[in-house]
């Protein structure tokens, strides 16, 4: 089909969510989405839908906005990639302004506001109590302006509905018919909190603002962005980083009808083909038959990477934590065990393909872009156009996917510098096989633990090595110790729900040559557990010991982690017969600020396949905002980390990323994913901890554990279905 004659043009024009809602009929046209701007969609209200720059005359707080016309809108400094974050951020303003949560606008926050980076599951730990004071404060101001309007007391005035309520005269007031008289009192420092005893959203399950828009496809996330005036650019770097173009058939891209453009970074180490659409610039890209100069880095390849991890195992080596002489426990030791785990490298591959839109002026630049980061991607606007960052405008928008890919910049940096050299607006689109190969990869690592035993084989010392990347270095270097540690690697190895009389940990820091590595879902969390919790359930056996008993004997002076384990073991039926050809493994962790433990029970009727029959998870993360929501996050996280520890690893030959698509980058499918998943959420008043990593982290040992009671040897490398493993046989 032509993609240019006026009558497919026409069809083009046909929305792609339009599409998706009458059914799929017209599928083949969904190339052209059709312009939706904003501004068409600041009136509707409660949908989850996001605005921009609404005007009112009540804004007590960064985050809050009500115009004389009712119209309420919270400005959220978190964005929303599917983890629920904007339907339990509006839940704690609502509970104390007294709102219906489907009631209000969402804007996302601009940057400059401070750290507005989301990640690493702190959003709402880090706005459990700023968005509550937020609410508080303003429902303080307009019932201080309702009484004043009434003449009474404001303790006897409540708010309900978008509305203050005088209970003892039946009057009630809508908040825009006194938020101008609002607007003029002096915003309380200290306001009142609710009473943990009077919330009726906080605790209890809600359904998500952004649902209905997610399903009927009228949410805009930046693959959406439409702008007056646009072309679409697709890009490709060389295929080994730190490679250049040595030559290209330009004019051959510039004969494909609708390509206007070819585009080359400054370092000469990506091209990116601009045209009237992504099919368009797709097919200039490949006329254009690039040749490389690889550079130095196209002899690596994987074995490089692990054999220079594998040699920090040994040599000088930075003492991130130590309690006691663990060295020496452990020299004179009567029993010591000592085992090695390895962790490959990691692709993000969100569902949402790469994508950024900028429009570079001599006067400004708008930049709309999907992003974990929204002030990096301001800055990195502002220092490639030379533009003052006041004159950069970040529109952010959903994220179809993040898991850490989106806490990087680079693609928002690589698409202002196309945009800065043609005069229209620019989106560029990363294929999907460019995002896996040229993806900020989650870091390979090894790990080494030595433990001193008891007669009863529990630990008296335990040394840890870690050694691999420091991201932190790269990606926030004051973070990093003034030793060159990367703190983040002790999440879930120094904090853990078990302690130790004897205690050293260590890192040896090994950057992988060739590759950029990056945060990844569950961060260091997810590193850590498989290690941890896969050493534990080694010296139960070695011990000869239940490892539910085992971890129970560990955990007795901690309540809140022997709490969930119990919870999980009575809920599996943990020490019941299991049907023939299956086995259980557990999971205790603490992470994130979160206890949680996990048990699944699988089935392997070969080395080679795995059937996760039922997973039983008990969580106590606090108090819990929206139940259904932590509820999601624990299933959504087990199935995306168990579908990298069954099958994920990057792989290099010659400097270049193996897997390409999702032919080779293995996702576990529908008819894969576990049978059951029970959650119990234990009742807790601890302020809240994170969730959105939880399951993820939890994913990995908690399989590898099954795993290894199925099949009668331990797994100690991931993925767990790698021929390498067969190395692991004991």
């Amino acid at each position: 089909m032509s993609t240019h004659s006026p009558s497919s043009t026409a069809r083009l024009k046909t929305g792609r969510r339009r599409v998706l809602q009458a059914g799929g009929a017209l599928l083949l046209a969904t190339l052209w989405p059709t312009p939706r701007g904003r501004a068409a969609q600041a009136t509707q209200a409660g949908t989850g839908v996001l605005v921009e720059g609404v005007a009112t005359p009540f804004a007590p707080n960064a985050f809050i906005r009500i115009a004389a016309d009712n119209t309420i809108t919270l400005i959220l400094p978190n964005i929303e990639m599917g983890q629920g974050i904007y339907t339990s951020s509006v839940m704690l303003m609502a509970e104390e302004l007294g709102i219906d949560p489907f009631a209000v606008q969402i804007e996302a926050a601009p940057p400059g506001g401070g750290a507005e980076i989301t990640g690493g599951s702190t959003s709402v730990m880090t706005e459990w109590l700023p968005l509550r004071q937020a609410g508080a404060a303003a429902r303080t101001m307009l019932v201080q302006a309702a009484a004043s309007r009434w003449g009474v007391a404001p303790e006897s005035c409540t708010t309900a509905n978008g509305a203050v309520v005088h209970a003892p005269s039946g009057r009630t007031v809508p908040f825009g018919d006194v938020a101008e008289a609002a607007a003029k009192l002096p915003v309380p420092k200290k306001p009142k909190l609710k009473d943990a005893a009077n919330y009726t959203l906080v605790g209890r399950k809600h359904h998500r603002l952004d649902s209905q828009i997610k399903v009927d496809g009228t949410a805009r996330f930046g693959m959406d962005v439409q702008v007056p005036g646009m072309k679409v650019g697709t890009v490709t770097a060389c295929p080994v980083q730190g490679g250049t173009v040595r030559s290209m058939n330009r004019n051959a891209a510039l004969a494909v009808n609708g390509v206007h453009a070819v585009l080359v970074t400054d370092n000469k180490d990506t091209v990116c083909v601009v045209a009237e659409h992504y099919w368009a610039a797709r097919k200039g890209l490949k006329a254009l038959h690039i040749q490389w100069d690889f550079g130095k880095n196209a002899a690596i390849t994987t074995q490089t990477i692990y054999d220079d991890l594998h040699a920090g195992l040994n040599g000088p080596a930075i003492v991130a934590n130590a309690k006691a002489d663990a060295p020496g426990v452990i020299g004179k030791a009567g029993a010591t065990y000592t085992a090695t785990y390895q962790q490959p490298l990691l692709a993000h591959s969100p569902m949402e393909p790469i994508n950024c839109t900028a429009h570079v002026r001599p006067d400004g630049c708008d930049v709309w872009v999907g992003t974990q980061v929204a002030e990096r991607a301001r800055d990195t606007a502002a220092e490639i156009t030379g533009l003052p960052a006041s004159k950069i405008t970040v529109h952010s928008q959903y994220i179809g996917g993040g898991f850490g890919r989106r806490l990087e910049h680079e693609y928002v940096t690589q698409c202002v510098q196309f945009a800065k050299q043609v005069p229209y607006p620019l989106k560029i689109v990363w294929s999907r096989e460019e995002d896996i190969t040229k993806d900020r990869y989650r870091p390979a690592y090894v790990d080494k633990l030595t433990a001193a035993l008891d007669d009863k084989g529990y630990i008296t010392a335990l040394q840890h090595r870690i050694v691999g990347p420091a991201v932190v270095a790269r990606w926030d270097p004051p973070e990093l110790t003034k030793d060159g540690y990367d703190e983040d690697l002790s999440l879930a190895t120094v904090v853990t729900p078990y302690t130790y009389p004897a205690y050293r940990l260590e890192f040896a820091r090994r950057e992988a040559p060739g590759i950029t590595t990056a945060w990844w879902r569950g961060v260091g969390g997810t590193r850590g557990l498989f290690v941890v919790e896969g050493f534990i359930d080694e010296l139960a056996a070695r011990a000869g010991a239940d490892p539910v008993a085992y971890r129970r004997a560990m955990v007795q002076n901690n309540p809140r982690a022997l709490a969930v384990l119990e919870r999980a073991a009575a809920d599996a039926g943990w020490g019941t017969p299991v049907p023939k050809g299956r086995a259980r493994g557990v999971a205790l962790q603490f992470a994130f600020g979160s206890y949680m433990a996990s048990i699944a029970e699988i089935e392997m009727p070969s080395p080679d396949e795995v059937i996760i029959h039922r997973v039983t998870a008990a969580v106590d993360c606090g108090q819990v905002i929206n139940p259904d929501q932590v509820i999601a996050q624990i299933e959504g996280g087990l199935i995306f980390g168990f579908s990298a520890a069954m099958y994920n690893e990057i792989t290099l030959e010659n400097g270049r990323v193996q897997q390409q698509n999702f032919n080779t980058w293995r996702v576990m499918r529908m008819n894969e994913a576990p049978r059951r998943i029970d959650v119990v959420v234990m009742p807790s008043k601890e302020d809240p901890g994170g969730i959105g990593e939880v399951g993820t982290a939890a994913a990995a040992p908690l399989l590898a554990n099954a795993m290894a009671a199925a099949q009668g040897r331990r797994y100690r490398s991931l993925p767990l279905l790698s021929a390498r493993n067969t190395e692991g046989k004991e």
